[in-house]
């Protein structure tokens, strides 16, 4: 029997993990009738790994989000149990957000938020064809078609799959075609997609098994509380609106007796044994990974987190594993707290199909179907939040693209996200890419506190961060840039009471009759803005965002101003631009690699193409006399 059913949308997002949810908002809200595929209504938004969000550039990403109007940061202010700041000692470039969520309550307000959106509909269908037309010579996405034989026509096709395409979940001797947490996998579309030209590979990750929290003995473990003041993910939200009592987690280690049984046991593990054939992420190895590769380590970290407050269930953050059921129970049971734990869910690797990223545009549009877009773990990243800023970028490409609008590409110093989405277009990456805060080479102008600084007029343009919160943040500027006004105006003088002052905060009295200026003070290593609170009287009342801008700036001025020079010599490389169809094999002078790297490729611009493996800068001094005399007429 033929299926006649048909129905028609302006985009289709497939996938309802955090780059679909992200999409399909971004898509909706610009006014565009928008559809979401997804196996199962009850996996929108899962967290199958870690419960929590944010976390070392993670955080950043998040804010960056955010800040352009996304919705993952609103989504853990209403649903975190847990708050807390990485790198909190260290200089502000590194401070990264982490939020440990309730994952039930998370996919809860997620869902109610998509259901809830207008022009958003949502449909559990697996995609098995991505439906195509020819235009002017070229294919463009134009449609979809789903297992049952129902036909989606839209304009615009964002492919937002997770690790679901012919996943296989594995461990020990056990092989189960599934998706994540026993949800079914999406094994028809890969075909599809191979048939279109794209360049499809094989990749794996792996989770954590969970345990049964009243069989821990907590007391044996260290115990990591949140931070006092809890500071918001969200720009539109402030500590006192979030503010919640918020649930431990702890720290234990693997020992000795651990890393024996894994040792005993090496053979059985898949990751080993060759029965897992796709490449894992280097930087979140299985324990067994970690037990082999640094054979002099005595132990390893295990964090031991709540999944929320609806169940028992805690996650052991640093134990991903593919080792046998009986292994696992037993090593588990070998760390301080452990020793009766019952597992609720045993840890698996999971392999999934993927594409090489380098087929996209940095718009993450596909270089061979026009209007086919691709977010998240199918283009070869890795975590919640790499997933959910590529879909808000492809959702609001999409949508632009559709309105005949221009598209939006943030570069490497204007985001983490232009660093990330680059790095997966540029680069050819041979494991899961994961998000670093070392990766940004402009990293002390990137910083998650001022990502509103940088984006939220972007945000604005586009039509998703609304009038009322941007004038509320164009207020908080003018209050930023008053302020440091103010303070270089200020002059502290050399008496008594200020130097007891001083003193008392372990900073060297002023010698000089004429005293010091505030700015120099807060510039000191011992102190900053709010220390020196008591030396100035007239301080107006101010924002908890405001005064960290303000003691930011001045206290890292010279460091900026030099970043700030290195983002001017970046940019002059980034505005030269490459003609699309420049032909590399007429370029005399470009080594045979540089050519094929450069034909494959694409780049757009003189900059992406430095950044390309293989290509030397001896290679960009040929292209750079070639197109100075394509300019001139004698190419």
């Amino acid at each position: 029997m033929i299926n006649h059913y048909e129905e028609e949308f302006d985009i289709a997002v497939i996938g309802a993990g955090h780059a679909g949810c992200e999409a399909a908002l971004a898509a909706a809200r610009l006014g565009h009738k928008t559809v979401m595929f997804t196996v199962s209504a009850d996996s929108i938004a899962l967290m199958p790994c870690n419960p929590n969000i944010g976390g070392s550039s993670k955080g950043h990403l998040v804010c960056e989000l955010d800040a352009l109007g996304g919705e993952m940061g609103r989504n853990i202010d209403k649903s975190f149990i847990q708050s807390k700041i990485i790198n909190g000692s260290k200089g502000p470039a590194v401070h990264s957000l982490r939020a440990q969520a309730d994952k039930q309550d998370y996919i809860r307000e997620m869902r109610k938020t998509l259901e809830n959106t207008e022009n958003l509909k949502i449909k559990q269908a697996e995609v098995c064809e991505i439906l195509t037309e020819v235009s002017s010579g070229k294919k463009r996405a134009a449609g979809v078609r789903t297992l049952s034989g129902s036909i989606y026509k839209c304009k615009r096709v964002i492919l937002c799959t997770g690790v679901y395409l012919n996943a296989r979940c594995i461990y020990g001797e056990v092989s189960e075609n599934t998706g994540p947490n026993g949800l079914k996998a999406a094994n028809h579309l890969t075909a599809s997609l191979t048939e279109l030209g794209l360049p499809v590979r094989r990749f794996k990750t792996g989770t954590p098994a969970r345990v049964d929290g009243r069989s821990i003995d907590y007391s044996k473990m260290e115990i990591q509380k949140g931070d006092e003041f809890i500071r918001p993910f969200s720009f539109s939200n402030e500590p006192e609106d979030i503010y919640r009592e918020q649930a431990d987690c702890y720290l234990t280690y693997t020992n000795e007796e651990t890393h024996r049984i894994i040792r005993e046991n090496i053979s059985r593990s898949p990751l080993f044994s060759g029965e897992i054939k796709g490449t894992g992420p280097r930087y979140c190895p299985s324990i067994e990974d970690k037990v082999v590769k640094f054979p002099d380590k005595e132990r390893h970290q295990i964090f031991v987190e709540p999944e929320g407050y609806y169940t028992n269930e805690v996650y052991l953050s640093g134990m991903s594993s593919s080792m046998p059921f009986d292994v696992q129970a037993r090593m588990i049971r070998t760390m301080p707290g452990f020793e009766n734990a019952d597992i609720v869910r045993n840890a698996y690797a999971i392999e999934y199909d993927c594409l090489d990223a380098t087929c996209l545009k940095a718009t993450l549009e596909t270089k061979v179907v026009s209007g086919l877009y691709t977010a998240g773990q199918i283009n070869g990243s890795s975590g919640y939040e790499e997933a959910a800023v590529q879909g808000l970028m492809a959702g609001i490409n999409a949508a632009l693209g559709l309105s005949g609008r221009k598209e939006i590409i943030l570069d490497r110093s204007q985001a983490y996200i232009g660093v990330l989405i680059d790095d997966l277009v540029t680069k050819e990456s041979s494991e899961p890419y994961r998000m670093m805060t070392s990766r940004a080479e402009y990293r002390l102008l990137l910083r998650q506190d001022n990502a509103d600084i940088r984006l939220r007029k972007i945000g604005h343009d586009i039509g998703l961060v609304s009038d009322e919160e941007y004038d509320r943040f164009v207020k908080r500027l003018d209050q930023i840039s008053e302020e440091i006004r103010r303070i270089k105006s200020v002059n502290v003088g050399a008496n008594e009471h200020n130097n007891a002052i001083l003193k008392k905060l372990g900073s060297s009295e002023l010698k000089d009759g004429h005293g010091a200026t505030l700015e120099s003070l807060i510039k000191r290593p011992e102190l900053n803005y709010e220390l020196l609170k008591e030396l100035d009287p007239n301080r107006p009342e101010l924002s908890w965002r405001v005064r960290e801008q303000v003691n930011i700036s001045i206290k890292y001025e010279g460091y900026i101003e030099k970043q700030k020079l290195q983002v001017e010599h970046f940019k002059r490389l980034e505005n030269r631009l490459i003609p699309e169809d420049i032909d590399y094999d007429r370029i005399e002078g470009l080594r045979l690699e540089a050519r094929q790297k450069l034909s494959k490729i694409r780049p757009a611009n003189i900059g992406q193409a430095g950044r390309i493996s293989g290509v030397s800068p001896a290679d960009i001094s040929v292209l750079l006399v070639y197109l100075e005399k394509l300019q001139k007429g004698k190419a």
